[in-house]
């Protein structure tokens, strides 16, 4: 990675060179295994990554056959990526016959390495034929010796949204027709209304509930010592009741205890907010305490709902076979479309229902979109707009049309608009790029001065 004024160089860009004129650049490094070819060398031009690649060389003696190519189909010619704030990455992946598809590969807090991430793994794109997808998903995720983990696997999920919207352009149809049709005409979503502190919940949820939604979700509670005071238990609670009030029995509301809560807080808080009847408890350990789940399911009627730090179908057996009812895969940490739809689908064989989990931009809301319309087990969508992340710049800011993201009582409605659905504005995403982010969580400590979990 090259670094410019005290950044990552923005648009980060990488092209393909077959038999067009060009300085010819030596490459670098060991051959790619099975591939017969080497990864390209980067070379700076201005304020920008760039690279140039031979035309492939002949798979090496002994190796495979991989994907022949006649000369009539598409290749992948350019990919780049961009910084975009308030705490977001694109993904761009341009074709030789100039086809475009977007993705958002990005760890909240983490873009930087997703965005090397991506580097490494356009050495293998460029040239490919991005029709290929599931080969493509394949090789990025299991290429490697070393396996998994959230920035590989968010940087595999933006490419792999892209592609998905470049085969659904290709072809003229929304992505949910490839992947079967669709079972459904909208999409109902909730609005974030914060919660990190209580007193401005009942105005929030007025105000999500007056602008035709009819689910919010909010933060259960701050900042949770282990073992709870009865003010902390009570604070928790208070948030829910009032949710309820506002809302009534017709709307509903998720709790996100956001991994604070200890086990411990959790078994206790959970029988005492069965009351409010919360649509689901999001988060209520944890990943790391995936053996606590079974007595947290039996400690009360709450359905259970995790799965935003989750990244492959296997991952989520644990969870599903100890009774967690939602899962929340993020298409932009899980692999991209194609791994989410394996997601749910394992979620169906134990009777879950998916909600995915996106606090994040246009491009990964309306990749969840495409595989909300076609999954028979889909609940409820997270969406961003209006979140109390979203400092400086919105969801909204960088799409040329909002009509895919225009709400109807609170949902979303399906179109025939090709690929993802949604029409980047690329001129908002180059001149966000320039101003770039380095977004990070807050580090949160208790009174003693411990660390905090956030």
């Amino acid at each position: 990675m090259w670094r410019g004024g005290g950044r990552l160089c923005s648009g980060a860009a990488f092209g393909y060179r077959g038999d067009v004129g060009g300085q010819e650049v030596a490459h670098k490094g060991r051959r790619m295994r099975g591939r017969g070819e080497r990864p390209a060398r980067a070379v700076r031009s201005g304020s920008s990554a760039r690279a140039t690649r031979h035309v492939r060389a002949p798979p090496a003696a002994g190796d495979p056959p991989h994907g022949e190519r006649t000369d009539r189909s598409m290749k992948i010619s350019r990919i780049e990526t961009f910084l975009a704030p308030p705490r977001w990455m694109f993904v761009r992946v341009e074709t030789d016959e100039g086809v475009v598809g977007w993705g958002e590969p990005v760890v909240e807090g983490r873009a930087e390495p997703v965005r090397a991430a991506v580097e490494v793994l356009a050495e293998y794109l460029l040239g490919q034929d991005p029709a290929r997808i599931e080969d493509h998903w394949q090789v990025m995720t299991k290429g490697g010796f070393y396996r998994g983990g959230p920035v590989l696997s968010s940087a595999v999920a933006g490419l792999d949204q892209a592609l998905w919207d470049i085969k659904g352009k290709r072809h003229g149809v929304p992505v949910h027709q490839l992947l079967g049709g669709p079972v459904r005409e909208k999409i109902r979503a909730y609005a974030w209304v914060g919660g990190d502190e209580p007193q401005a919940i009942r105005d929030a949820v007025t105000a999500q509930t007056e602008a035709g939604f009819t689910a919010v979700k909010m933060n259960g509670c701050g900042r949770m010592t282990p073992v709870a005071t009865r003010a902390e238990v009570r604070a928790c609670l208070l948030r829910a009741e009032t949710a309820r009030e506002v809302l009534g029995d017709e709307r509903d509301f998720g709790l996100d205890f956001h991994g604070r809560v200890s086990p411990a807080n959790a078994r206790r808080l959970l029988p005492l907010l069965a009351e409010y009847a919360p649509m689901f408890v999001e988060e209520p350990v944890l990943c790391d305490y995936p053996h606590a789940l079974p007595d947290l399911v039996n400690a009360s009627s709450i359905p259970l709902a995790l799965g935003e730090r989750l990244f492959t179908r296997q991952e989520f057996l644990v969870p599903l076979q100890s009774g967690v009812a939602i899962v929340q895969p993020d298409i932009s940490h899980a692999g991209g479309i194609s791994e989410l739809r394996r997601i749910a689908a394992l979620a169906e064989a134990y009777g879950a229902q998916l909600a995915p989990h996106c606090p994040l931009g246009p491009v990964a809301l309306a990749a969840s979109l495409q595989v909300a319309f076609t999954t028979p087990n889909f609940l409820i969508q997270e969406q961003s707009i209006g979140i109390h992340y979203n400092q400086g710049a919105e969801l909204l800011d960088y799409v040329a049309d909002p009509e895919p993201f225009r709400f109807h009582g609170g949902s979303l409605l399906r179109t025939e608009r090709p690929g993802l659905g949604v029409e980047v504005d690329e001129g908002a995403v180059r001149a966000a790029d320039r101003r770039g982010h380095a977004w990070r969580n807050p580090v949160w400590r208790h009174e003693d001065g411990a660390f905090a979990e956030w």
